[in-house]
């Protein structure tokens, strides 16, 4: 098992239910491909992941992507400390989704597998001084739409609808069935 992401959040979501596998990062162009978004990020975790499988010996690997919608606009990681606080204005007391894709590519058959995760999140009343502190220290600038759902103790989100972890990273649930469907054998997300 390879998960071909570089997050650190994606490997301890990943460890709840699939305690072995390594890390390739896969390099691949992230932009989002034309079209409706779901698909869109599905379509470019099976990028990553095939990318990653090409290079593999046998076994399976996973790839994750996840995008902040706004709007009907894609936010992702924010290009430096001015569009960061930008994103966290508008962000600011509203709702968006994230939307997570998750694939699986059986690096010796080729065979694939991709879903996508969508979670409704309201983010909280933050001040004008939390954003200036929270861009200050780097946190935002690695993340879709400047923010993670973890930071600042979770004061930045006021509620969700649907899969925490997709937030964070990775839905834990669909991943899980996902890798079911290949035969690979997983812990509940409590025991591992």
């Amino acid at each position: 098992m390879i998960l071909a992401s570089a997050s650190p959040r994606r490997r301890e979501l990943l460890r709840r239910i699939c305690p072995d596998f390594t890390v390739e990062a896969s390099d691949v162009d992230e932009a989002l491909g034309a079209g409706p978004v779901a698909p869109a990020v599905a379509a470019l975790a099976l990028r990553k992941a095939r990318a990653v499988a090409r290079r593999a010996g046998p076994g399976l690997v996973l790839a994750a992507d996840t995008v902040v919608v706004l709007d009907g606009e894609v936010l992702g990681k924010p290009a430096g400390p001015e569009e960061a606080r930008a994103m966290l204005r508008r962000l600011r007391g509203r709702a968006h989704e994230v939307l997570t894709g998750v694939a699986v590519v059986d690096a010796a058959s080729g065979r694939a597998a991709s879903a996508t995760e969508r979670t409704r999140v309201l983010m909280a009343h933050y001040s004008d001084a939390t954003i200036e502190a929270y861009v200050a220290s780097g946190a935002p600038l690695d993340k879709a739409g400047a923010y993670a759902i973890q930071d600042l103790d979770g004061h930045l989100v006021d509620g969700l609808v649907g899969s925490y972890t997709n937030v964070v990273g990775l839905p834990v649930e669909a991943t899980r069935r996902l890798l079911v469907g290949f035969g690979l054998p997983l812990s509940a997300p409590g025991e591992a």
